[in-house]
């Protein structure tokens, strides 16, 4: 059964609009970035201490430790931008700080001084784990972040290449740099930290997008053969239509497991979940309304025909 059987919207005469709303969302996250001097990088890149606490109180019966009163103390000593975050019990408790282990030395004083009721025990039972992460190998691990999402672009380039056509390939990288952008951009609006998880999210956005880019590309090749004498642009209105159904469908059901780790999977996985939300809605966007109409904007513009009809 089909959701959107037989529609027939045209997307492609809309794509003035679209590269207008994307343009914006694009300018936006590059202001916010220029503001923010760049995006907001978490330890993983710029290297500090994690510190994994046992904050189990000392009277069993007693309430479990609130986070926001961690990050008052803390804040309150001037470490300012410390991520407190639960551990797989509620009493566990994992703090990331830009730092030293003789910052983290310094923070475990200070929680052990302000919470006597839920640290009354020796070091080894408070501090179940430190561990550094020094800068020369966050701006290593910020340096091949970079250099996996490039590669994976070009090898995205060379394989749609080698499947359809060269104009293709370009076509779908420019979409998934306009996804990506657009995350990294929200993400420093929000004053989001770009770590290794979230790293992971975006590559997992490209694959997403470029599945569903695929999708249609692939329906435009059959049409093209098939409605030889059409325009260019109706091809691909009618192909974008063909393939909505599965399009949507497969963009909900994906965004209702996402959207169910956001808000019940834990602080965690918190930006993870939330790069992939972002990721969902612009991925799906950006394969009917950037994609594809990239593709007309170039043929239309060059005066050339797909060499995918003689195929």
């Amino acid at each position: 059964m089909q959701f959107f059987s037989e529609t027939k919207i045209d997307f492609i005469s809309k794509r003035t609009i679209a590269f207008i709303i994307s343009g914006t969302i694009i300018l936006i996250g590059i202001i916010s970035l220029i503001i923010n001097n760049g995006p907001k990088y978490s330890i993983d890149f710029l290297g500090g201490t994690l510190l994994e606490l046992d904050f189990t109180p000392v009277d069993a019966n007693a309430e479990s430790i609130k986070i926001q009163d961690i990050r008052d103390v803390l804040n309150k000593y001037g470490y300012l931008g410390a991520e407190i975050q639960e551990f797989g019990n509620p009493n566990y408790i994992l703090v990331r700080i830009k730092g030293s282990k003789i910052v983290g030395k310094q923070v475990i004083d200070i929680l052990q001084k302000e919470f006597p009721k839920y640290t009354k025990k020796n070091m080894n039972e408070f501090l179940r784990r430190q561990e550094e992460v020094g800068p020369r190998i966050g701006e290593e691990l910020r340096g091949k972040a970079i250099k996996a999402i490039l590669i994976a672009m070009l090898g995205i380039i060379i394989y749609i290449w080698w499947r359809f056509e060269l104009s293709f390939g370009i076509a779908a990288v420019i979409a998934l740099f306009h996804d990506v952008f657009i995350t990294i951009g929200i993400f420093s609006i929000f004053g989001r930290e770009i770590s290794l998880p979230v790293i992971a999210a975006l590559l997992t956005i490209v694959g997403y997008s470029l599945n569903d880019t695929i999708v249609v590309f692939d329906r435009i090749r059959e049409d093209l053969k098939i409605y030889r004498r059409d325009k260019f642009k109706s091809v691909i209105n009618h192909s974008i239509n063909e393939t909505l159904s599965r399009t949507v469908i497969t963009s909900l059901t994906t965004f209702v497991v996402v959207l169910s780790l956001f808000l019940f999977g834990g602080s965690v996985i918190h930006n993870f979940a939330l790069a992939l939300l972002i990721g969902i809605i612009v991925g799906t966007y950006s394969s009917i309304f950037v994609a594809s109409p990239v593709l007309v904007e170039y043929y239309e513009r060059s005066g050339k025909k797909s060499t995918l009809i003689k195929r």
